[in-house]
C-alpha cells in the first residue's frame, strides 16, 4: 500500500515539469491533500484550486488514467485503510451537509450496490453456497462494525442448517471459540476498512487448521481476501465516519436466500414450528390489546 502511494505521488512529481499551469495547481493540491482530493468530484477539485473541471480531467489523462474517476479511485484505495475516525468526520463535514445527508448517503449506497453487482462473480457466489452445504460446522467472524452482518448471517443460517457459530468478543477469546475448527469446517470472515486485526488473525488460525475460508470484503487486495479460498466482493465506500454496510448486507441476504432455496422443505417445517412458538409466547404483536 505504501509502495502504491509512492508510485502515484512519484508519477505526479515526474510529470510535474510538463504540466500546464492549471494542472500544476492540481498536482500541488493532491500532493499536499490527497486524503481530501480522493473524495472530491472533478468539479469540486477544480473549484478548490481555481481551475475548470475539464482541466482536472485532462490532468488525470496526463497521469495515464482514462478519466478522473480512475484517478479518484486510485487515491481512495491509497487512503481508505489509513483514515482515522476523526479524519473521516472531517471529510464528511467537507462533502456532506446536514441538509444533504439523506440524499447523499442514499445515493452513495445505491452506487455501492450497483458497483457490487458489477464486480461480484456468480461462479464464486455459487462455490460459496456449495461450501456452506459441505461444511460440518460454519464459523462466522465479523468484528467491530461487521458484527451486525455476522450476527444476521448466523441467525438465518442457524434457522436453515443449525450448524453455524458466530464468533465474537465475550468471556472467551475468539481463538478459544474456534478451538475445534478443522478441515471439515468453513470459516466465513467479514471485514471492511479499517480491517479488524483480530478478524485477520482468526482467518490465519483457520487456515493453519486446514479449514475452508470464505471472505466477504471490499476488494481482492483486502487482507481478508489474501487469506481466503473464495472471496465475495461488496463495495463499502463512504466518505463518512460511518461504514456503509448496505451492499455487504445485500450480498449476505442473497447468500441466505440461495441457501434457503435449496432447503425449502426444511425451512417450511422450521418456520411452521417457530410460528407456533412465537404465537404461544407472544414474541410478536398479533393483535391489538384492549386498554380499559
Amino acid at each position: 500500500m505504501e509502495d502504491e502511494k509512492q508510485d502515484l505521488m512519484r508519477t505526479i512529481q515526474i510529470k510535474f515539469p510538463r504540466l500546464s499551469k492549471g494542472q500544476k495547481l492540481i498536482a500541488e493540491y493532491i500532493l499536499k491533500h490527497y486524503d481530501k482530493a480522493a473524495f472530491m468530484t472533478a468539479a469540486k477539485l477544480g473549484t478548490s484550486v481555481g481551475v475548470s473541471e475539464s482541466t482536472v480531467v485532462r490532468f488525470a489523462n496526463e497521469l495515464g488514467f482514462s478519466g478522473y474517476p480512475k484517478l479518484q479511485k486510485a487515491l481512495q484505495e491509497l487512503i481508505k485503510n489509513k483514515l482515522t475516525t476523526v479524519q473521516r468526520i472531517e471529510l464528511s463535514n467537507d462533502f456532506i451537509s446536514q441538509e444533504s445527508a439523506l440524499k447523499s448517503v442514499l445515493k452513495s449506497d445505491m452506487e455501492n450496490i450497483r458497483a457490487t453487482l458489477e464486480k461480484i462473480n456468480q461462479k464464486t457466489f455459487n462455490d460459496v453456497v456449495n461450501s456452506i452445504f459441505s461444511a460440518k460446522r460454519i464459523y462466522i467472524v465479523g468484528l467491530r462494525s461487521s458484527t451486525a452482518i455476522a450476527e444476521f448471517l448466523g441467525f438465518y443460517l442457524n434457522l436453515i442448517l443449525d450448524n453455524a457459530t458466530v464468533i465474537g468478543y465475550g468471556v472467551s477469546d475468539i481463538f478459544e471459540q474456534m478451538l475445534n475448527v478443522s478441515e471439515e469446517d468453513l470459516v466465513i470472515g467479514i471485514g471492511f476498512p479499517r480491517y479488524a486485526g483480530r478478524t485477520i488473525e482468526a482467518l490465519d488460525y483457520a487456515k493453519s487448521r486446514g479449514a475452508n475460508v470464505i471472505a466477504i470484503t471490499d476488494s481482492l487486495l483486502s487482507p481478508l481476501a489474501a487469506r481466503a479460498d473464495h472471496t465475495l466482493i461488496a463495495q463499502s465506500n463512504m466518505a463518512s465516519f460511518v461504514d456503509s454496510l448496505v451492499a455487504p448486507l445485500s450480498v449476505v441476504n442473497a447468500l441466505i436466500i440461495a441457501v434457503g432455496l435449496r432447503e425449502k422443505e426444511t425451512i417450511s417445517s422450521t418456520f411452521s414450528r417457530l410460528e407456533k412458538i412465537w404465537e404461544d409466547y407472544e414474541v410478536y404483536s398479533y393483535k391489538e390489546k384492549r386498554v380499559d
